[in-house]
């Protein structure tokens, strides 16, 4: 039976912050949208994360803390974004 998930593959975003901070994670997943995929801190210690289907391929990102766009220093892989700063990348 297919489900809305075919051809996808499950990730989890993880990023480590401060309890209370308001997280999220942009990409060209979400067309680079700062609020649509919010990381939820469900155990208030600072330790963010969001499971998410996502296609297979090559996706750029980076978090948003506070509004405050952030690479995650614990992906392997980043390439440049034109302006001047970097974005990282996971392959799915």
């Amino acid at each position: 039976m297919a489900t809305a998930n075919t051809g996808k593959k499950r990730v989890i975003f993880f990023l480590k912050a401060n309890p209370g901070d308001e997280v999220c994670v942009a990409g060209t997943f979400n067309n680079w949208d700062a609020t649509a995929c919010r990381l939820e801190d469900s155990d208030d210690t600072g330790n963010f994360k969001r499971s998410m289907f996502l296609p297979q391929g090559r996706h750029e990102y980076k978090f948003v803390v506070n509004g405050v766009w952030c690479m995650d220093t614990g992906c392997a892989e980043w390439t440049s974004n034109g302006m001047g700063t970097l974005n990282s990348v996971l392959n799915v």
